[in-house]
């Protein structure tokens, strides 16, 4: 949400000092693809979302023998983007990001695999008061009006926020400011991705899930700098034969394969109150809100869960682990399925926080039950773009990851930018931007910020193991 529009602002930049990295993770652009499209392509983690989008639109450029691996059918329920509902719109500020997202935009209203899940109800992006990002707010604003946007608006005060969104008028906000968007709202989620797995069986794309389909190790041949990937070891023994391997397991992702420190896994958390048919009415096609202090809530869904999400750096749940090619096992952030662990919650100082962010912007519905309480992993790059490139360790090897909280809205148009990388069309802004970057950090200050994640082990009110 906030990350994209920071992004922007250093993306011409550090596209401009053109770093030395070694090919193929270079910024420089191939002037052939990877591989024909008749070769063996498999999508590790292509159930979630940058898998999924990944296959797809392969699929859809030709490619006749794309196979899908993950743990579990489409919508993957390890993927963050198996939720309920997911913020999107097409107002981030210039180049590549402007691009992605109006490109992505366009596919959610457009596109008829896409298009039935997308609400256009408007879009609030708002700062709790004064201060930084108020001004980063203005400033995408202004850069909106200059750019012709008619369909925006400056909020200064919560009165003029009221005036946009009638469901708050008994919230107490005066300070609140920010901008709104007519042209934005949210997608509903898992309901997409859903479509997407069975656009894919339509595409003719295979598939294989369960043991089957868990990645335990890359296939080489040869070693060092002329080893190439011929396939992927499941964990049940399999070998999947392939010409190119793209590795989009979302959060997973650096538990799978070592990257060398570029990608961070870390969870949010939400959950839901269920309202009465009247209440739904009530509010029925509200704008979206989002707060920087206090967290976000969107139209509830047609069944009637009203989600809530406090803003907050993320948790992580250091343990240990041993991504491939790796000898021994590491301490790093290892997501913690809920699949897998379904009595998960969220620790209690985040549900304070949903509490107190009901209690504020929808007081009549203060105290009431919030259910469906759960974490939601996502990782992340220490400057919020994308890592995908190729590895540079291993010929045939695509990394598709760094979500960094912005992947989702994505979700009509990320795989064709994957298929530009594997087809040699990807521009040298996008891939100096997404290129293969350990020790990177984030010199434009585009990352997230704030403080350090806190870990899951500091934490109480969360785990409940029968």
């Amino acid at each position: 949400m906030s990350l994209l529009s920071r992004l922007t602002s250093a993306l011409s930049i550090s596209a401009s000092s053109s770093p030395t990295v070694p090919p193929p993770g270079s910024s420089e652009m191939r002037s052939t693809p990877l591989v024909a499209k008749d070769a063996r392509v498999l999508v590790v983690g292509g159930g979630g979302t940058m898998g999924s989008s990944t296959a797809l639109h392969l699929a859809r450029r030709g490619y006749t023998d794309v196979r899908v691996l993950d743990v579990w059918q489409n919508p993957s329920a390890d993927s963050a983007g198996n939720d309920l509902n997911k913020i999107a719109g097409s107002d981030h500020g210039q180049g590549v990001w402007s691009e992605v997202t109006k490109a992505s935009w366009a596919g959610w209203k457009d596109d008829p695999v896409f298009a039935p899940f997308c609400h256009t109800v408007g879009k609030l992006d708002l700062a709790a008061g004064p201060g930084a990002y108020a001004d980063t707010r203005r400033a995408k604003y202004e850069a909106l009006v200059a750019a012709g946007r008619d369909d925006v608006a400056w909020l200064a005060n919560g009165a003029e926020v009221k005036a946009r969104a009638p469901h708050l008028a008994d919230a107490e906000i005066d300070t609140w400011q920010g901008l709104y968007t007519a042209d934005g709202g949210y997608v509903r989620a898992r309901a997409a991705l859903d479509a997407v797995g069975h656009e894919l069986r339509r595409l003719g794309v295979k598939t294989a899930f369960g043991t089957a389909g868990t990645f335990k190790e890359l296939i080489l041949d040869g070693a060092g700098d002329c080893a190439r990937a011929v396939g992927v070891r499941a964990a049940d023994g399999t070998e999947w034969p392939a010409d190119l391997v793209v590795i989009a397991a979302g959060a997973w992702t650096p538990v799978l394969i070592d990257l060398e420190g570029q990608c961070e896994s870390k969870c949010w958390v939400y959950a839901h109150i269920q309202l009465t048919p009247d209440e739904m009415e009530r509010l029925k096609g509200i704008p979206t809100v989002y707060n920087d202090v206090y967290g976000f809530f969107m139209e509830p869904s047609p069944t009637g869960l009203l989600k809530f999400c406090n803003e907050f750096p993320g948790y992580t749940h250091l343990a240990s682990a041993q991504p491939f090619p790796l000898s021994a096992p590491i301490t790093l952030s290892v997501p913690r399925s809920h699949a897998a662990h379904p009595t998960d919650t969220m620790p209690s100082e985040a549900l304070g926080e949903i509490e107190r962010l009901v209690a504020l912007a929808l007081p009549w519905l203060a105290g009431r039950p919030l259910i469906n309480q759960a974490m939601c992993w996502c990782t992340d790059t220490p400057d919020a773009n994308w890592l995908l490139c190729e590895d540079p360790r291993w010929a045939g090897v695509v990394i598709a990851s760094g979500d960094s909280g912005h992947s989702f809205a994505t979700l009509p148009h990320v795989g064709a930018e994957v298929a530009d990388l594997i087809e040699g069309k990807m521009s040298a802004e996008k891939r100096n931007a997404w290129r293969w970057r350990p020790g990177h950090g984030d010199p434009e200050g585009t990352g997230r910020g704030g403080p350090r994640p806190k870990d899951l082990s500091q934490l109480d009110g969360w785990r409940h193991d029968p």
